[in-house]
């Protein structure tokens, strides 16, 4: 069986963020879910786009996933910090050692939920006095892994951080292929 992404759709979130991780994972070959945090009812992200998820998060949560993705943008990551179900679906991906990724402001939900305290991170600049305490932050990095936690700054980094986690899921040798159909380099 292929490998298995599950990537949380809030309102709020940013968009490319979004798109880029969905859009890269799926060329990866990986079977993408995309899960609407309060339902499978279309979601306005940060810039006013309408996204249509596959399903809720509630009826994704009852399978396994290899990968899950938290898109960055404050309202999508406010709303992920708030919700209890993200929360559960993380400490089992983490107790389980399955990878979380998490981008932009998205590592506050991570910070909000107790998700890998002590590991090594980074995010959006703006939102490094909500983790400094609780990681070991990287200022000077777009992409950062630490074991199973892949984390990176913002829109301009998605498309880093979406070949990071095709690495991890699908090889390196995928995740080059994948980057040269876009016109991109991936070491």
């Amino acid at each position: 069986m292929g490998k298995s992404a599950l990537v949380i759709l809030a309102p709020g979130a940013e968009e490319m963020e979004f798109t880029i991780a969905a859009d890269v994972l799926r060329r990866a070959g990986i079977n993408v879910t995309v899960a609407g945090l309060n339902g499978s009812e279309p979601v306005k992200g940060s810039r006013d786009i309408v996204i249509v998820p596959d399903k809720s998060l509630e009826q994704a949560i009852g399978q396994t996933y290899d990968v899950v993705v938290l898109p960055g943008g404050l309202g999508g990551s406010n709303a992920m910090c708030e919700s209890k179900a993200v929360g559960e679906l993380l400490r089992t991906q983490e107790s389980s050692g399955r990878l979380i990724a998490a981008i932009c402001a998205a590592p506050t939900a991570l910070a909000k939920h107790g998700i890998a305290t002590g590991k090594t991170l980074t995010s959006y600049p703006a939102m490094k006095p909500q983790l400094v305490d609780k990681y070991c932050y990287v200022d000077d990095k777009n992409v950062v892994q630490d074991g199973n936690l892949i984390t990176s700054r913002g829109p301009g980094t998605a498309f880093e951080f979406a070949l990071k986690i095709s690495e991890q899921l699908a090889g390196v040798e995928k995740a080059q292929e994948v980057a040269k159909g876009m016109l991109l380099t991936f070491n």
